[in-house]
């Protein structure tokens, strides 16, 4: 059996299980609760199955959900005590925190200190990139306050008694939990915000050092944060037991209902990206006054890939080369789009600012609009430099939990859904990033509206 005729057999018996599940309940003929229950686990069968050949990480993360909501369901006793395994992934996730917040903000900062010999092109682009995903910010925030797609949760006693106690702080507490006291404090504690007020330092000072002096930790950060990639990429291979555990734990506690949480925080994202496309990004466009439909045949090849790998980086190439047919000086393509990977991430923005609310929405935290604020301009902060690998934004979310005493486990939930989620932000951080180069080449007066015309795709 190869993996077109093991997909099919899941499909088909998919389809089969689903009729006879509707049958049932229509009440057209009673079906045994036990032909249901083996049906069921039939499917998962199949589903394990077709993983096995498609050898994809993604769908092993998919059939490990299907198998977590199915023991969650039919074994709810027992399935809590598999909250081991995604207690094993949640401690490998918070051990990538630090090391990796300080190595790409301190390359994002420290590799970028030409900013004054690029003069205004630096920070025209900075300046747009901070006002761009505050709009994304608000956007997200907006979206998930207005569907509240965590409200309504039960949460049980059990998962009650792991939430944190709510400790109330001024304004001016909060302005001092920035600062670090003692960064290995801060590391232990999970605090995020002053680990990155010291990245963010330590890469300014190492700017200003001389190239000699700098380049030896400049190599070593970046190193660093090429080691925490590759150290993401291994952990996440546990990932299936990990979320798999954490949904069978959930749906052991909270039954089905949890998963209609998650499908209304999967439709509140895309019509939170959509907005943002059509009230923020398309009004650029016709502001800078390009070819939206030449902008579309120039970007459609990068967008795909993005999508296809949630990865930005794995657009990078021919975002930049279409860039540069589409009529944007290769000067301003190779500062603006690379930069635009660090502090230009539009979609991980909005959906950092849309599930950590969601997360205290499912835990019953109530949070005010300034909360909301606060913990969404950390969140930019926070998500610098992570739009390379896939999926690395579930350590920023953890870590912003962590720091403003949120619960885990809707964390956990989320991650069954962020493939599907993970697609739509990767894809509109690279719009974003390559229209970035556009403006900033109109800004700048050297925007070629002949080549942006006369674009065609290869």
């Amino acid at each position: 059996m190869n993996k077109r005729s093991s997909g099919l057999l899941a499909l088909s018996l998919f389809t089969i299980i689903a009729a006879l599940h509707f049958i049932h309940l229509e009440h057209w003929v009673t079906i045994p609760d036990n032909v249901l229950f083996v049906s069921r686990w039939l499917v998962i069968a199949s589903l394990v199955l077709f993983a096995w050949f498609k050898k994809s990480l993604t769908t092993w993360i998919f059939v490990a959900m299907a198998i977590g909501v199915e023991i969650g369901l039919d074994f709810p006793a027992f399935s809590q005590n598999l909250r081991f395994l995604s207690t094993i992934f949640l401690r490998l996730v918070k051990t990538i925190v630090a090391p990796l917040l300080f190595s790409t903000l301190v390359v994002g900062i420290a590799s970028h200190s030409n900013l004054k010999q690029v003069g205004r092109m630096g920070w025209k682009s900075l300046l747009y990139f901070e006002v761009v995903t505050t709009f994304a910010l608000i956007i997200g925030l907006l979206f998930i306050n207005i569907t509240k797609a965590g409200v309504g949760i039960e949460v049980p006693p059990a998962l009650l008694k792991e939430l944190p106690v709510a400790v109330e702080k001024t304004w001016q507490d909060h302005i001092v939990d920035i600062f670090p006291e003692n960064i290995i404090k801060s590391i232990y504690e999970g605090n995020v915000l002053p680990i990155v007020l010291f990245s963010v330092l330590f890469g300014i000072s190492l700017a200003k050092l001389a190239p000699n002096r700098k380049r030896p930790m400049l190599e070593f950060s970046e190193s660093l944060a090429e080691t925490m990639f590759k150290f993401v990429n291994i952990i996440m291979h546990f990932a299936p037991f990990g979320v798999g555990a954490a949904i069978s734990v959930t749906v052991g506690h909270l039954g089905l209902d949890i998963l209609k949480n998650l499908l209304m925080l999967l439709v509140t994202l895309y019509l939170a990206l959509l907005a943002f496309l059509l009230f923020v990004l398309v009004p650029i466009m016709l502001i800078i006054k390009i070819p939206i439909k030449k902008f579309i045949q120039a970007i459609k090849e990068p967008v795909s890939i993005a999508f296809a790998t949630t990865s930005s980086d794995s657009a990078l190439p021919i975002a930049m080369e279409n860039m540069e047919k589409f009529g944007v000086p290769r000067k301003i393509v190779s500062f603006v789009i690379p930069t635009g990977y660090t502090f230009n991430l539009d979609g991980t923005t909005l959906y950092l600012s849309l599930a950590s609310v969601f997360v205290a929405q499912a835990a019953g935290i109530h949070l005010s609009i300034g909360e909301q604020l606060m913990i969404g301009f950390s969140l930019m902060l926070t998500s610098k430099g992570v739009a390379a690998v896939p999926r690395a934004s579930l350590v920023i979310l953890i870590a912003t939990a962590s720091t403003f005493g949120f619960p885990l486990w809707p964390i956990m939930a989320i991650y069954g859904i962020d493939e599907l989620m993970d697609m739509a932000r990767t894809s509109v951080n690279v719009i974003g990033n390559t229209l970035a180069s556009c403006v900033i080449a109109r800004w700048e007066g050297e925007f070629d509206d002949g080549k942006a015309l006369a674009f065609e795709p290869d």
